[in-house]
């Protein structure tokens, strides 16, 4: 595979601060080209995280530690001040340690499919088997279908998650699978939207409570029908919806967490 930019700068004139968007746990900082052209009047960075994309050689460092990596890589891409923050999955749970160690660094969040809430019995054997055929193509091809993952999209993703190494995988699922709300998520009392796929699995959806626990502010939302990765999925919905975020909107076609 080729390398994906970390920076993309605006196409005009910078419209809004600039966009951090961070990638999935068994992806990397590719699965934003769908988005790039909805966000071309600002600057975007897409970091790829350690252990994944041309980071694949450095090991799991944990998620307090990614989030501090993330703010380095943005700091060292010339973004000193606030910036806009989107993540999906594992960069979703990047993202709330980003709020809660940086909170003045971020204007605004939008995260979707963390998964905060410990896992069950049920969801660590899986993890168990999905390791044991970390290796096999058949396994990211059936993984890339589960995701509801385009066709167009899937050879990318199966050979991004043959790249990825097993030990990154297994220290990554042992912390978080543990679950839990990052230590002083409270500092951050900017926007937050926290989203989850209507047909993700009922872990990564019962984890919104979990995250409004802490950041009372935030909104929880579900995207209707959709998986997981619901950002190529549907990237057209995926683009607007968080565009209406940045400016300061929560688009109506997303559903309210019933009770919320």
């Amino acid at each position: 595979m080729s390398a994906f930019a970390e920076v993309h700068p605006p196409a005009t004139t910078p419209a809004g601060s600039p966009l951090v968007l961070l990638h999935g746990g068994n992806v990397a900082n590719w699965m934003w080209e769908p988005q790039l052209p909805a966000f071309a009047d600002r600057l975007v960075l897409t970091p790829d995280m350690p252990g994944f994309g041309e980071r694949t050689g450095e090991g799991w460092r944990g998620l307090d530690a990614m989030a501090d990596d993330v703010v380095v890589r943005v700091n060292d891409h010339g973004v000193d001040g606030a910036f806009d923050l989107a993540g999906l999955s594992l960069g979703a749970l990047v993202a709330l340690r980003v709020l809660a160690r940086h909170p003045d660094r971020v204007r605004s969040a939008f995260v979707t499919g963390a998964p905060v809430e410990p896992a069950g019995a049920g969801v660590r054997l899986i993890c168990r088997l999905q390791l044991a055929f970390w290796q096999s193509p058949w396994f990211w091809r059936a993984q890339a279908a589960a995701f509801g993952i385009p066709q167009d999209s899937r050879s990318r993703y199966i050979a991004h998650g043959l790249s990825v190494r097993r030990e990154t995988a297994s220290a990554m699922n042992a912390e978080v699978l543990a679950g839990g709300i990052p230590a002083n998520l409270n500092r951050y009392r900017s926007p937050l939207l926290a989203i989850a796929g209507e047909k993700d699995q009922a872990l990564v959806r019962n984890s919104l409570r979990l995250i409004a626990s802490a950041a009372p502010q935030a909104q929880l939302r579900l995207a209707p029908g959709l998986h997981h990765i619901w950002s190529v999925e549907d990237p057209d919905l995926f683009n607007e919806v968080l565009r209406s975020w940045l400016h300061g909107a929560t688009d109506p076609r997303l559903l309210r967490l019933a009770g919320a």
